[in-house]
């Protein structure tokens, strides 16, 4: 098994380095994380090891012959160089991946210089979920980084004394006032920062407030223009003639503009001959909030094969410029990367009779949903070198920590 997952690594490697993944995936992790379903923290990791291992010729030969387990390798090539990877060798063949584990954890405790890499990973890290439990009250558990933290605790606290406060000058004389514990005070303190924030507008509106397409017209070239802005059908030749995206200083194309204008807000003005502003139309999205609502609770997330992203735009698959209607059976959505990937990148989306999605590449190739992995090729494990000579045997002594550290450990290091 531990020979077999070797040859794994070492197709990944040659995989990711050919660059076979770059079909719409942001990595080779990600990609491997779609392809198989395996976790996407487990793809990172494998992705690492996959690296790692051709500068460690040692421990490379090592898990070929079956001697080490992949949980030991990717413990040690955090920290292996091809400096120490024989004493680290050694340990994997002696200890058990418990063992491998606690040193690794410890050797990086002392090296300064993965203080830069840890920062990194944590920053990757952080996290935020939120749900409702079964007796209806919201849930919340994230991590955050230390500084981020910091931030949030010392909001917390301020909150909380502000509550403090408060409730103390309200409740002076009232015998019947609550006592509240703690981890109350600081869920009061988070709902008192909830509406702190909305009330000094923070919450900017839906997707569609991002962006502003504004139609400028002449007034003699628009006798028989409405004051409101054209509708999903309209002329699609005087809208993309016309079409100009307020992006600060800059001018983007027009598939640019037309991906911004897919879930925006539209404002129709005309101008006089001068170019003054005459009149403006009132402000009206290209997708209403009741179409935008139904839309996110059918698609819940992007739909491009293989994303997992929720934080999406809605994409007319027909643009609306070009005689597509704003209804569901022509809208979907696509998170950032991959509603520019569709505009600007050359992919495509089209919807069947049978309304499944089919995106295709830039050469034309459709991106299907992964299929299941193939398993026509027994010979490849047959043909697997054996595991040869007698594994170390574990007597159950305790791991003196400190020990092996003060043997091994020879100074700052550059991991893998």
């Amino acid at each position: 098994l531990h020979a077999a997952t070797y040859e794994l690594l070492v197709l990944l490697r040659e995989f990711d380095e050919r660059q076979g993944w770059n079909n719409g995936c942001l990595s080779c992790a990600h990609w491997l994380h779609w392809r198989t379903g395996i976790d996407l923290g487990a793809a990172r990791e494998k992705v690492r090891v996959a690296k790692a291992l051709p500068a460690l010729p040692r421990i490379s030969a090592a898990m070929q012959r079956g001697q080490v387990s992949y949980a030991k390798v990717r413990a040690i090539t955090r920290v292996a160089t091809p400096e120490n990877e024989r004493s680290l060798l050694d340990l994997a063949l002696t200890g058990n991946c418990a063992h491998v584990e606690r040193f690794v954890r410890a050797w990086r405790r002392v090296d300064r210089v993965q203080a830069a890499k840890d920062t990194e990973t944590k920053h990757l890290n952080r996290q935020l979920s939120t749900w409702v439990d079964d007796d209806g009250m919201l849930v919340i558990r994230g991590r955050l980084t230390p500084e981020v933290g910091a931030l949030v605790q010392r909001a917390l606290d301020a909150a909380a004394d502000r509550l403090f406060r408060d409730t103390t000058a309200a409740s002076t004389g009232n015998a019947m006032a609550e006592e509240l514990t703690p981890a109350q005070r600081r869920a009061d303190a988070l709902a008192l920062l909830a509406e702190s924030a909305l009330a000094a507008n923070f919450d900017v509106g839906t997707a569609g407030d991002r962006y502003q397409v504004v139609l400028h017209v002449n007034a003699d070239d628009a006798a028989d223009t409405r004051s409101e802005p054209p509708s999903p059908g309209a002329s699609s030749a005087a809208l993309d003639g016309a079409v100009e995206v307020d992006h600060g200083a800059l001018y983007v194309s027009m598939e640019t503009s037309q991906r911004l204008s897919c879930d925006a807000s539209l404002v129709h003005m005309r101008h006089d001959a001068d170019g003054a502003v005459i009149d403006v139309g009132r402000r009206t999205r290209t997708i209403p909030p009741s179409i935008r609502r139904a839309l996110a609770a059918r698609d819940a997330g992007c739909r491009f094969s293989g994303c997992t992203s929720r934080r999406c735009d809605a994409h007319h698959v027909k643009h609306w410029s070009a005689g597509g209607a704003t209804h569901l059976d022509n809208l979907v959505l696509l998170c950032r990367r991959h509603h520019r990937a569709v505009h600007e990148g050359g992919f495509r989306v089209i919807r069947g009779h049978d309304g499944v999605l089919t995106f295709f590449r830039p050469d034309g190739a459709p991106l299907h949903v992964a299929p299941a992995a193939p398993f026509d090729q027994p010979e490849r494990l047959e043909a697997t070198p054996r595991v040869t000579g007698k594994l170390p045997t574990r007597d159950g002594t305790r791991f003196d920590l400190t020990w092996a550290i003060d043997v091994l450990y020879r100074g700052p290091v550059a991991p893998n």
